[in-house]
C-alpha cells in the first residue's frame, strides 16, 4: 500500500436547520461551535478534541460534496471516559430518548458498552465507552 491513514479528522453532518443542529450538538454532547472562512463564505464546524464536525445546510450550492447530501444517513460512534450511567444521565437530563441500549458491542478497540440516540435530522448518534 502506498500510504497510512492516521486518523479521521473531520465528518460533513448534511442537515436541514444549521443552527438547530449546532445547538443540540453543542447541549446533548458538548461540541464547540467554530466559524471558518472558506472562499467567499462562512462554514460552521463543532469542534472536539483533534476532530471536528462540518456542517452543511443539505442542498448549499457553494460547498461541494457528496450527490446525495441527505440529512438523517449519518451513522456515527463516538467514544467516550465517562461511566455509561452518567451518559444516560445526562441524555435524560437533555430530554433525549435513548433509542438502543446500554448495550455491548465490539468496537475498533474491543468489547465496549453503547447508547444510541437521533439528533434532530435522525442521523443516529452511538456513544459508547470501552470495557
Amino acid at each position: 500500500m502506498g500510504f497510512e491513514i492516521d486518523r479521521v479528522d473531520h465528518i460533513v453532518i448534511n442537515c436541514r436547520d444549521l443552527e438547530t443542529t449546532v445547538a443540540w450538538y453543542q447541549r446533548v454532547l458538548g461540541l464547540q461551535r467554530e466559524e471558518f472562512a472558506y472562499g467567499d463564505h462562512t462554514h460552521v464546524a463543532l469542534k472536539y478534541g483533534r476532530q471536528k464536525f462540518n456542517v452543511r445546510p443539505t442542498g448549499t450550492e457553494h460547498w461541494w460534496s457528496v450527490d446525495n447530501d441527505a440529512p438523517g444517513s449519518l451513522d456515527i460512534c463516538l467514544i467516550t471516559t465517562s461511566p455509561i450511567d452518567d451518559v444516560i444521565a445526562h441524555l435524560a437530563a437533555c430530554e433525549v430518548e435513548i433509542a438502543k441500549g446500554p448495550v455491548p458491542q465490539i468496537g475498533a478497540l474491543g468489547p465496549m458498552t453503547s447508547v444510541y440516540f437521533y439528533d434532530p435530522d435522525r442521523n443516529l448518534i452511538e456513544v459508547a465507552v470501552y470495557s
